[in-house]
């Protein structure tokens, strides 16, 4: 008999394709079992490719899982996390949570009230290299840090340049992971300043509740000769950076996969990744988009 965790894949898109159904596929202890997309070709596409079978109807999806790994924009994972909660399905979930708090505190209720595991995949949280060199920062003291992500995933042939992207930017796309490693990093961010430039280009400083402060520069709109992110932090110690060039994203999401498997085996529920973290990451963003708007 397999005892493999049953994973249900929502979504049929560029990343689900390369990075959720790889992942969960390599992971010990987990099997992709199912897919449901809006696209109903494309998921029987996906399915067959991974020997998983497509469903037309969401609901009858959930009843052939026991989680579910999501890939589609932040507000159509929210409530559709929120369906699978109620079903009692684990989840993983894609940042942001959702594109507002009340979106977020709805997924976080459900996932509470219904006893579940739910992870969010931060990329960099759950990156073998990234989370050896969080266990080294741990032992020094930092006294701030510089999080820049330019991206240039609006540019035309990228498969990254969706509709929702479009919309929120750099701030809601790559803010949730920069806001999550200078969070890790430097600890709890108790108030953040924002201030715009040009196109969807962001900046952000944010107070932590050691004392120490971090900046941070984010866009979707850069130039591809000058996509890419650096993450510096400082202190006594001198200088330390994210290990950026080893972070590998199927590596990383089956890891994912893994941990989401150990927590529902185990019946812990708490992580440095987990939906709560997601939603304070999401009442953080709502900040700052509060202050670009009232611009």
């Amino acid at each position: 008999m397999n005892d493999d965790l049953r994973f249900g894949l929502v979504g049929t898109g560029y990343w689900a394709t390369e990075t959720h159904a790889r992942g969960i596929a390599a992971a010990p202890g987990a099997s992709l079992s199912a897919v449901w997309g809006r696209n109903p070709t494309a998921a029987d596409t996906l399915a067959s490719s991974f020997g998983a079978r497509s469903y037309e109807h969401f609901e009858d999806f959930l009843g052939h899982v026991d989680a579910v790994s999501f890939s589609v924009p932040p507000d159509v994972q929210a409530p559709l996390a929120v369906r699978a909660a109620n079903a009692g399905k684990h989840l993983l979930l894609e940042k942001p949570i959702a594109l507002d708090e009340p979106a977020g505190d709805k997924l976080v209720a459900a996932v509470e009230s219904n006893d579940i595991a739910a992870l969010v995949f931060f990329t960099h949280m759950f990156s073998p290299p990234v989370l050896e060199w969080f266990e080294m920062c741990d032992k020094a003291v930092w006294l701030g840090g510089d999080a820049n992500w330019l991206g240039s995933a609006l540019t035309s042939d990228n498969p990254f340049n969706t509709p929702w992207r479009r919309v929120h930017g750099g701030l809601w796309d790559v803010g949730p992971h920069v806001i999550g490693n200078l969070q890790r990093t430097l600890g709890p961010i108790v108030g953040v300043t924002t201030d715009i430039g040009s196109a969807d280009v962001t900046h952000l400083v944010l107070h932590h509740e050691t004392g120490a402060t971090s900046t941070s520069t984010l866009t979707l709109s850069a130039p591809d000769k000058a996509d890419g992110f650096t993450m510096m932090l400082w202190g006594p110690a001198g200088r330390t950076y994210l290990p950026i060039d080893e972070v590998d994203s199927v590596v990383a999401h089956t890891h994912a996969a893994k941990t989401l498997v150990e927590l529902a085996e185990s019946g812990r529920r708490g992580h440095p990744a987990d939906v709560r973290m997601g939603r304070d990451v999401l009442r953080l963003l709502a900040t700052a988009q509060r202050q670009i708007d009232a611009r």
